[in-house]
């Protein structure tokens, strides 16, 4: 899988501004949170009151206030605000916003930065609440005298009309303190969140009495702070949409180079690699595997990059929300990655298995469509659907025991996370009751608790799926990792020009790669340019292979084969090819037309080039009764011709190319008599000067040859001469022709 990763990087920057978009949408999406905590903690519970330091107070609350305050307080909060009077320059301003400012002098903040707010938030935060709560007490005698003691004195035996505040103002400076320092111990228990809290309704009820519309701030917040959280989803929407983008882009990308190389790769294979690689299987790596790897490369860019950025995030923000309840994501995590882990072991076998099942059904479904004829002609249909009934049942048992496995997890992982949730439910629910914690924070905290979870779920099903993915990568990484058997040397030699043709064999033998004995053995013969060579003997014994081993489909084992005296292995294959005309035994055509189909082997050939090729090959007269001509449409293989007709058609194909040698390999079988009889005729004209192979198994297509080299059943050359010569030198060869003609015939 991890050879598979060049290919990503003629992609690297779209991954690396994917990333970082994934960082501009995680951090947007955990934002989210945090801004709902603030409309249910400051919007709602707090009236849309931010801070514990109000914008304005009243001179006769700030003397109340001044109280609860050391001379240092009084100090530092005397130069943070200034009192505005009916003298003051922007007196009109004011009064217009704090209609209270009409009846008495008011302090207002000045402006104020981040710092300044954090060291007025504990003072005012607990001066105004002292003042808060006393008045509350003051105007209830029930609580007057359930908190007096707190005070060392009964508040509800104080004469009706008494001024509290007075009164502690002319308290002995002792029992002042103590007062103070028993508030203030209260107080330091909240934390800051929660003393701006419990503050806010004092800062309230003081916006109240300056005639403020305290209403209209409330909604003010939560408007301005859902509009932000609506940009801030537009936001991760955007990034999401262009991560998806980037991601496809980035993965079809790098699939289609994946599939370029592999079917490159291919394209040089030699025979021997072919035998190691089925059709169906190379088939499958090619699209089911590449798309495997596709698939994951999307899901890489989107989910794995993404998740570890949401869990690290979350984790963080979290912490900040509640530290004393981290043990609760810790264990949910916990159970998830030992659930998936439990999964992960049971379900990589299957997902190794399932490559190879589906590599077994197209096989099969490549077998029966080719052979559909045959099927049908011996009535084994039933045979056949049994079969393929049998491996794709196997196919779809071991998909569904994979699929069955994946639904019950998620079951599971979603019991894990309301367990989890309900967890903290639970544990926050009580500090919220002891003042610990605020609810919007308990409901923030629960958010980045299924975002972690979420993150790591993400991850863990990454880890599901990746196997899966690094079968198949490792099924491309073998095609591409195969050295063709067959390749150019380093230090390639040049043909004599202009290339005669000559073949000759020198005691050259073949065995098959996975074989123990020779195919062939010991085979030395010319072969001249301009005159025929034919190859015949029994069926098996390696006719097709000597051909086969002139573009060097395959490599001899010993000996040599030479070209117009050069060992065609010190040779570029591609400078040997350009010298052969090959017909191989099974006729192939491709989707296209007759004319494409010619031009398959000189592109630039003209009409003229074609239209003789044709005659040549004895093709014009089917070829000139279709309406089209040359542009007459070819199905798929040929499917929509003949079998003779296809035949004519691939000898057309060599002879427009105009080669020093022509290959045919048994390409007559198809020819009636009459049509195999004008076809060599015309190539005694047609490719006079070139060098022709034949393979076959009829004696009338051979005894005109030069040349007639006859092997064994061992792959042993038992003969070598003219017909005539070999009737009378050649047992095996008379055996194969009066087996076909008669001794009459023959003479």
């Amino acid at each position: 899988m991890l050879k598979l990763v060049r290919y990503l990087k003629p992609y690297w920057w779209m991954v690396v501004l994917a990333i970082a978009l994934l960082f501009g949408q995680a951090n947007a999406e955990l934002a989210l949170p945090d801004y709902l905590s603030r409309i249910v903690n400051t919007g709602i519970q707090q009236g849309g009151i931010e801070s514990a330091v109000p914008e304005a107070v009243r001179q006769s609350e700030m003397n109340r206030a001044f109280i609860f305050m050391s001379e240092e307080e009084q100090a530092y909060v005397l130069a943070r605000y200034r009192l505005v009077d009916s003298a003051s320059a922007d007196y009109a301003d004011m009064v217009e916003r704090y209609p209270a400012l009409a009846e008495q002098p008011v302090y207002a903040l000045n402006d104020a930065g981040k710092a300044d707010t954090a060291a007025l938030n504990p003072i005012m935060g607990k001066a105004l609440l002292s003042v808060y709560t006393l008045e509350q007490i003051a105007a209830d005698p029930a609580k007057a005298k359930d908190l007096g003691s707190s005070f060392g004195f009964d508040l509800s035996q104080l004469p009706p009309g008494t001024d509290l505040f007075s009164l502690l103002a002319k308290l002995p400076a002792e029992q002042l303190a103590q007062i103070k320092t028993t508030i203030s111990g209260k107080l330091d228990a909240l934390g800051d969140k929660v003393l701006v809290q419990s503050a806010a309704p004092a800062v309230k009820a003081e916006y109240d009495a300056l005639g403020m519309d305290t209403a209209k701030m409330q909604m003010n917040y939560i408007l301005r702070t859902g509009g932000l959280m609506l940009l801030l989803t537009l936001a991760s929407v955007v990034c999401s949409i262009a991560v998806g983008y980037l991601s496809a882009r980035t993965a079809a990308g790098s699939a289609r180079d994946l599939r370029h190389d592999v079917f490159a790769r291919v394209e040089q294979f030699s025979s021997v690699e072919f035998d190691r690689f089925s059709t169906a299987s190379l088939i499958t790596r090619t699209t089911n595997d590449i798309t495997q790897i596709q698939m994951v490369v999307i899901m890489l860019m989107r989910l794995v990059f993404y998740a570890p950025i949401m869990g690290v995030g979350g984790i963080i923000r979290a912490s900040a929300k509640a530290t004393g309840m981290w043990w609760l994501i810790a264990a949910a995590v916990g159970a998830l990655i030992s659930l998936v882990a439990v999964i992960f072991v049971i379900a990589l076998p299957k997902f190794k298995s399932i490559q190879k099942l589906i590599d077994r059904l197209n096989l099969v479904t490549r077998e029966n469509l080719t052979g559909m004829m045959v099927i049908r002609a011996f009535n084994m249909q039933g045979f056949e659907e049994k079969r393929f009934d049998q491996v794709n049942r196997d196919l779809t048992n071991t998909n569904l025991f994979v699929n069955r496995l994946m639904s019950a997890m998620m079951p599971v992982m979603m019991l894990i996370m309301n367990i989890l949730t309900i967890g903290i439910m639970w544990v926050g629910a009580h500090q919220v009751a002891n003042l610990q914690m605020q609810v919007g924070d308990l409901l923030a905290f629960i958010q980045y608790a299924m975002q972690i979870v979420a993150s790591f779920l993400m991850l863990l099903m990454m880890f599901i799926i990746l196997p899966r993915a690094s079968v198949s990568g490792g099924r491309i990484a073998e095609v591409l990792d195969t050295k063709p058997a067959i390749v150019d040397p380093p230090a390639p030699r040049e043909l004599p020009q202009p290339v005669r043709g000559d073949i000759e064999f020198r005691h050259m033998s073949f065995r098959y790669h996975d074989s123990e004995e020779d195919a062939l053995s010991d085979i030395s013969f010319y072969a001249h340019a301009g005159q025929t060579t034919a190859i015949i003997g029994p069926t098996g014994c390696g006719k097709s292979t000597i051909v086969n081993l002139i573009p060097r489909f395959y490599d001899v084992s010993q000996g040599g084969i030479y070209l117009d005296g050069v060992d065609i292995r010190e040779l570029r294959q591609a400078d040997l090819r350009d010298q052969i005309g090959f017909i191989p035994q099974k006729s192939v055509l491709f989707s296209g037309t007759i004319a494409s189909n010619l031009r398959f082997a000189d592109e630039n050939a003209t009409d003229e080039t074609l239209r003789a090729a044709a005659e040549a090959a004895q093709a014009t007269e089917f070829i000139d009764a279709k309406p089209e001509g040359m542009e007459a449409e070819i199905a798929q293989g040929g499917a929509n011709v003949s079998g003779g007709q296809k035949q004519r058609l691939a000898i057309a194909r060599a002879l427009v190319k105009k080669p020093p040698i022509l290959i045919f390999d048994d390409s007559f079988s198809a020819l009636d008599f009459r049509t195999d009889a004008a076809l060599r005729r015309a190539l005694k004209s047609y490719a006079a000067g070139s060098t022709l192979f034949i393979v076959t198994q009829r004696i009338s297509t051979v005894r005109n040859a030069e040349q007639i080299i006859v092997l064994d059943d061992d792959g042993r050359m038992v003969g070598k001469g003219t017909h005539r010569e070999l009737m009378q030198t050649c047992e095996t060869y008379r055996d194969i022709a009066l087996s076909q003609l008669s001794t009459e015939e023959l003479e």
